[in-house]
């Protein structure tokens, strides 16, 4: 489904990704773990067209997407869905979500799709007239990959959904990240939580300086000695 083949990214003179590969197959959930700084943002932006590689390859279902626009990106399919979140706090819920629906190819599924997401997240539907601005961390996570759900998504690139949950807010968004999974959408989860997000994945890299340092299965990935050193302070 994602083949990516040696992309080299730079923040101006910086090289951030060095001849990076790896691949998502149809229906997958593989994650990318990795230090902070280290280039697995930088990944997903690249693969999602928010930055162009200086060299190398991205293929979604065998056809070149290395500098289409994000706009075509999305439309064939593909979200990102950052860190940051970037809801619109003085808009409502509702609002945020049907943002999500703005491509020509979601469009006509709105409705159908605005109905998962308030099955997929019944607070979403509860707080649908609330502004965005008063969610919990954890309630705007579900917003943001709610909207992204919106954009009639067939793959889903998410970016650290954990980060300043708590334990029980974390366990909640891997849990919806795990049906939407099995829902039939492929799922490229950048995170730093080994031990909760390994449970969910097919498969696992490890990335570190910009480069893949490990590929394999999770009980591969747990019981190899380089991730147990440095990724889970063994």
């Amino acid at each position: 489904m994602l083949e990516v083949d040696k992309i080299d990214t730079f923040y101006g003179e910086f090289q951030v990704l060095k001849e990076v590969s790896l691949r998502v197959n149809d229906g997958e959930l593989v994650v990318v773990f990795g230090p902070n700084g280290h280039g697995k943002s930088t990944l997903l932006k690249t693969i999602c067209g928010l930055l162009t590689p200086t060299s190398g390859s991205v293929k979604f279902d065998g056809k070149e997407i290395t500098r289409l626009p994000t706009q075509k990106i999305v439309e064939m399919g593909i979200v990102y869905i950052a860190e940051e979140r970037h809801l619109f706090p003085d808009m409502t819920v509702l609002q945020n979500l049907k943002l999500g629906a703005y491509s020509p190819n979601a469009r006509p599924k709105e409705a159908e799709n605005l109905e998962y997401v308030f099955q997929l997240f019944p607070k979403l539907k509860r707080f649908a007239k609330r502004q965005a601005s008063t969610l919990s961390g954890g309630e705007g996570r579900m917003l943001a990959i709610g909207r992204g759900l919106m954009s009639n998504a067939r793959f889903l690139a998410i970016d650290e959904p954990s980060f300043g949950l708590a334990p029980h807010l974390r366990r909640d968004v891997f849990k919806k990240i795990s049906e939407i999974n099995q829902s039939g959408i492929s799922i490229l989860l950048v995170e730093q939580s080994i031990a909760q997000a390994s449970k969910l994945a097919d498969k696992i890299y490890l990335m570190e300086d910009g480069r893949i340092v490990f590929e394999g299965g999770k009980e591969e990935a747990l019981s190899n000695e380089h991730v147990k050193e440095v990724f889970l302070g063994i």
